[in-house]
């Protein structure tokens, strides 16, 4: 019999649910934990926020999204040091210590910070086109944010996003990567996210994973599935675990020989899945989690 304990629903995964409907449907499937998106908490304001999760008596397990770090304008990255403090104290007040750091793409065609699932207009900059530079940038960015993450117990949990979102979203395309910007800073600061849908054709997969499990980096564990044909916004190709190509029995297995025993959140963009009945996605989630992704979890490592 499946243990729900470790599942976590993302608010984005139904997306059309007010916070107050996210809640009570998650608490009516007898889970544990939601993902909050800060588009669900801005609807109805931090405070009154805080108040209904307490209400609710579930955990948050993450805050989404921090990140947006590319700026190459002196003005977009102090707005962006705002934006992202301003984040951080959102996440203490729910009660996380985990806040999903999507950093952003290429100045000239990054998406505005508030963007959940449409584009933002590019402006061309200076530079705009360098994507080293932007990646330095998201380096000197989080050092900045570091002090401030720490003094409020409060995770940067950096997220690689698949590289066909390397332009417009995240200038990290690879968990290898991610680490590499999270090495120069204490593990209760800065960690990252395995998302399912992002890595997993990365054929340095399972030694990067044991290398975050080793360095104590893993702070979330994301999974849905990466299914074909691409839809014509591709951050609509998500779907429910066993809908594409995603093996979950090997990513899972690799994550669980790490010592991973923390929440799975299963966060899904995809239009059709919207459009269906609250409780009917939560369903879904749960049976497909049951099969096809708590199995694996279970591995011990020798």
């Amino acid at each position: 019999m499946s243990n729900f304990d470790k599942l976590s629903i993302n608010t984005a995964t139904i997306k059309r649910a007010s916070l107050a409907e996210a809640l009570a449907a998650t608490k009516a499937a007898g889970l544990s934990h939601i993902g909050l998106w800060r588009d669900k908490v801005a609807e109805v304001g931090l405070e009154a926020a805080v108040k209904m999760v307490k209400a609710s008596g579930l955990q948050v397990s993450s805050l989404c999204r921090g990140g947006f770090l590319t700026a190459a304008d002196e003005a977009g990255q102090a707005a962006a040091l705002a934006d992202n403090k301003a984040a951080i104290l959102e996440a203490k007040a729910l009660g996380t210590t985990e806040i999903i750091m999507v950093v952003g793409g290429l100045p000239d065609f990054s998406v505005s910070p508030g963007a959940v699932d449409g584009g933002g207009a590019a402006v061309a900059v200076a530079g705009g086109k360098d994507l080293v530079l932007a990646r330095q940038r998201v380096a000197d960015r989080l050092a900045e944010l570091v002090p401030f993450a720490l003094e409020h117990g409060v995770r940067l949990v950096l997220e690689p996003l698949h590289p066909m979102f390397a332009a417009d979203r995240a200038v990290l395309s690879t968990l290898g990567q991610a680490l590499d910007l999270a090495a120069p800073h204490p593990v209760e600061a800065v960690g990252v996210v395995v998302d399912t849908f992002h890595v997993w054709w990365d054929p340095s997969l399972r030694e990067v994973i044991a290398r975050a499990g080793a360095e104590g980096r893993i702070a979330s564990y994301q999974v849905c599935d990466f299914n074909l044909p691409i839809a014509s916004d591709a951050l609509l190709s998500r779907g429910f675990m066993g809908d594409g190509v995603v093996d979950f029995a090997s990513i899972g297995a690799w994550v669980a020989e790490t010592g991973y025993d923390g929440v799975v959140e299963v966060e899904i963009f995809n239009e059709d899945i919207w459009a269906q009945p609250f409780a009917d996605v939560i369903d879904t989630v749960k049976d497909r989690y049951a099969e096809l992704v708590e199995p694996y979890l279970a591995v011990v490592s020798v």
